[in-house]
């Protein structure tokens, strides 16, 4: 990768009439954005569609597009919306905050319009993307009208266990009778897709690229493992035997309880690791850049005994390793990857590592305690690597100053150069952009110098996360300016 800069903003971040930021004026207007400052890269969160809990990191579809960022505005320019369709319907009354409640509500009623004024018009259009996605884009819509019939629940709780183990006269039946059902979603995908290559058209031509997220765990309530249950670890009722989280450490003695199932290494292995491979495939299809969240689950994982309150009780176990990680970086050597290394590390990641060459993370929040000796000081960061001040995952510039020790503050300030005039915003942007690192992505609510209330997501919280969004006409003509300024002074 060259050294260059980019943005962290969610797509449901950008400021809209709808309550959630979609592929519409807002995310055009931020490509510019970006190109005015000097910006290479806009990183996203996953963009597949949200369940139970709002994060794009439990999605019901690893390949899926997400029907909120459908721009509304976009398909009455189309033609399969009229204004009217919209005027009465609420999407919440706080511009900075997505109320997801609402956005359920209300969007998949605009949607279905757009279906039945559309179905006809694209009918050859949709249909070869259809076919172009059958792979995956069949088992989901199945799963979404199978899981809407039976009142939204997991699939593990639908009555039918037939259709639970996806048993193949029970798969023929309820696509028979659920076609209108099974239509209506493979045409949401279908305009998903039709706005995000013209979107990611527009950003090619402005010499912007994407940079996103593949979770390295998928959802048990998902279309994945409903679909492939044999490349996960469940029993015959296709229950888990083991679930994933992270160890006890000095934050959190109980450890971190994720939950989702844990993969059948063995045997992806022995089908040369194509369920990888088609996954990053699709990814493919959006990003130009893929981050590879929680690497160090390929070196080895944390398996808790399912069933239990807390991951306190769990064990390591040994991952696929370069086994897995050379085959996606031979088998994809157009795409760009970054390692996300963060949490627990060891002697063996640090190998995986360098064996992979791929650039590991580094996060200026993590670097300043009063000792001086962490590896994530700007002066012992690698040129192969990627610099943030803070992911979604860290709270904003001034909420981390509002919690942090005041002699780690102090090595900061005196580390950084940091005077009141430029604040600690700007101070710590100039200084990642600074760093040897090829790499610096900066949230865009440090950008806005904003509050930690405006921080994305809270590790451990599972309610109340994913919610941040810009208000309009923030992102100034201004501060595009002085980033564009720092950008070119440190060579990005």
């Amino acid at each position: 990768m060259n050294r260059s800069s980019g943005i962290l903003m969610p797509m449901s971040s950008l400021p809209s009439p709808y309550g959630i930021g979609t592929m519409g004026a807002s995310a055009y207007a931020f490509v510019d954005f970006l190109k005015a400052a000097g910006q290479k890269y806009w990183q996203l969160l996953p963009l597949g569609p949200t369940s139970y809990g709002d994060s794009p990191y439990a999605s019901p579809s690893t390949f899926a597009g997400n029907p909120y960022y459908i721009d509304l505005d976009l398909l009455i320019r189309d033609g399969l919306l009229k204004k009217t369709d919209i005027r009465n319907l609420r999407w919440g009354d706080d511009p900075e905050r997505v109320d997801y409640g609402l956005i359920y509500k209300n969007r998949y009623k605009v949607l279905r319009k757009a279906f039945r004024s559309g179905r006809e018009r694209y009918a050859s259009e949709a249909e070869a993307f259809r076919k172009e996605n059958a792979s995956w884009l069949e088992n989901y819509a199945l799963f979404m009208s199978v899981k809407e019939k039976f009142g939204m629940v997991s699939w593990q709780e639908w009555p039918d266990e037939a259709i639970r183990l996806r048993k193949p006269e029970a798969v023929k039946t309820y696509t028979d009778e659920l076609r209108e059902e099974i239509d209506f979603w493979c045409f949401v995908q279908f305009l998903f897709f039709q706005q995000w290559n013209a979107l990611r058209e527009y950003a090619r031509q402005q010499g912007i690229g994407f940079i996103g997220d593949i979770p390295i765990y998928v959802a048990m309530d998902s279309a994945d493992i409903w679909a492939e249950p044999w490349f996960f670890q469940l029993d015959e009722d296709l229950r888990p035997k083991e679930v994933s989280g992270c160890p006890p450490d000095a934050f959190n003695d109980d450890g971190q309880l994720w939950g989702n199932p844990l993969y059948d290494y063995d045997r992806m292995k022995a089908d040369g690791f194509g369920w990888w491979i088609r996954r990053v495939e699709g990814a493919s299809r959006l990003y130009d850049v893929l981050r590879i969240d929680h690497f160090r689950g390929f070196e080895s994982y944390w398996a808790v005994p399912a069933g239990e309150d807390t991951a306190r009780n769990g064990k390591w176990r040994k991952g696929p390793g370069m086994d897995l990680v050379g085959v996606l970086t031979g088998w994809f050597r157009d795409l760009t990857f970054i390692a996300e290394d963060l949490g627990y590390t060891t002697p063996e990641v640090q190998k995986l590592l360098r064996d992979s060459g791929l650039p590991g993370m580094k996060v200026l929040q993590f670097a300043f305690d009063a000792h001086g000796d962490s590896d994530y000081l700007p002066h012992c960061c690698p040129f192969n690597s990627s610099m943030y001040i803070g992911t979604h995952d860290n709270d904003t510039v001034k909420g981390w100053l509002a919690s942090t020790k005041s002699a780690d503050k102090a090595f900061a300030r005196k580390y950084c150069h940091i005077t009141s005039g430029e604040g600690w915003c700007w101070g710590l942007i100039r200084v990642g952009l600074s760093t040897p690192s090829d790499l610096f992505v900066v949230q865009m609510q440090d950008v806005l110098e904003l509050s930690g209330e405006n921080r994305m997501n809270t590790p451990g919280i599972p309610m109340g996360n994913w919610c941040w969004r810009m208000l309009p006409g923030a992102a100034t003509e201004e501060i595009a300016a002085r980033l564009a300024d720092l950008t070119k002074l440190y060579g990005r």
